[in-house]
């Protein structure tokens, strides 16, 4: 009954909380106001840096990470005026910063706030990888795949309660929720990204890094080095990411539409 009672309820908050994907046309539910996560990432992500202080401007691997943030920023930017959808970016304070821990990871909260970990550039190994990834983790975020897991959530665990609710009457669960969300710190949440979202941060992704003029052709060699594995047990940002023929085989077929947007540098 508590199952039937919960269909329901999301069928109804399906048609009242949806946000349309600019670049794939879906919807996806969103029972939380943008403003209200990227209020509350802000506050997180100065936590997090807190805890666990980034490497200084000065050094290389922040300096490359930034460089292919703010192409990437830059293309995001561009993308969305063009289409005339610049509002949804509204309150986005881009930050790039690099943490020295051996986790292969990066992510991407609302509002722009990305941190990339060191463990991750031996895997990419060049710029040109680094921007397939840190594309896909933004993708994720532009296209509110947080907001939408985290307002499953809110849903399951407080019947729909608004964020502010939730705070003040849950407040350690709601930040456990939000951390699980986007996938923050050493080891990634247990909140997995659906195949949907996979496929849409992948085809986000793509097109952002080829307006910022990586190729995108690079991410099939990435994503099949990836899947490969060496026979070891694959790095922490392949349990939610899952590289797997289905995922290279979607990339594959999507390219050249990708490479529409291809601006070589």
């Amino acid at each position: 009954m508590k199952k039937i009672i919960i269909s329901a309820l999301l069928t109804v908050v399906v048609f009242i909380s949806c946000h349309k994907n600019a670049i794939t046309g879906s919807n996806n539910l969103t029972l939380v106001p943008e403003s209200e996560l990227i209020g509350m990432s802000k506050t997180e992500y100065q936590k997090f840096l807190a805890q666990h202080p980034p490497l200084p401007a000065s050094d290389e691997r922040t300096v490359l990470v930034r460089r292919v943030g703010s192409r990437i920023q830059k293309a995001v930017e561009d993308y969305y005026a063009e289409k005339k959808l610049s509002s949804e970016l509204q309150g986005f304070a881009w930050e790039f910063n690099v943490v020295d821990e051996k986790a292969v990871n990066a992510w991407c909260m609302p509002g722009g706030k990305v941190v990339v970990y060191t463990g991750l550039l031996p895997v990419t190994g060049d710029e040109q990888s680094l921007a397939i990834v840190m594309g896909h983790e933004i993708g994720h975020a532009i296209a509110r795949h947080g907001n939408q897991r985290m307002s499953e959530g809110l849903l399951v665990q407080l019947g729909g309660s608004a964020l502010s609710v939730a705070l003040s009457q849950k407040p350690q669960f709601t930040q456990q929720l939000f951390m699980q969300a986007y996938g923050i710190g050493s080891q990634l949440g247990t909140l997995k990204y659906s195949r949907k979202q996979e496929t849409e941060a992948d085809k986000m992704g793509l097109i952002f890094a080829a307006m910022a003029g990586y190729n995108p052709e690079v991410a099939i060699k990435f994503w099949e080095r990836m899947a490969s594995g060496g026979g070891e047990k694959p790095p922490e940002i392949l349990s939610t990411h899952p590289s797997d023929e289905t995922r290279i085989k979607d990339i594959k077929k999507f390219m050249p539409e990708a490479k529409k947007y291809y601006k070589p540098r």
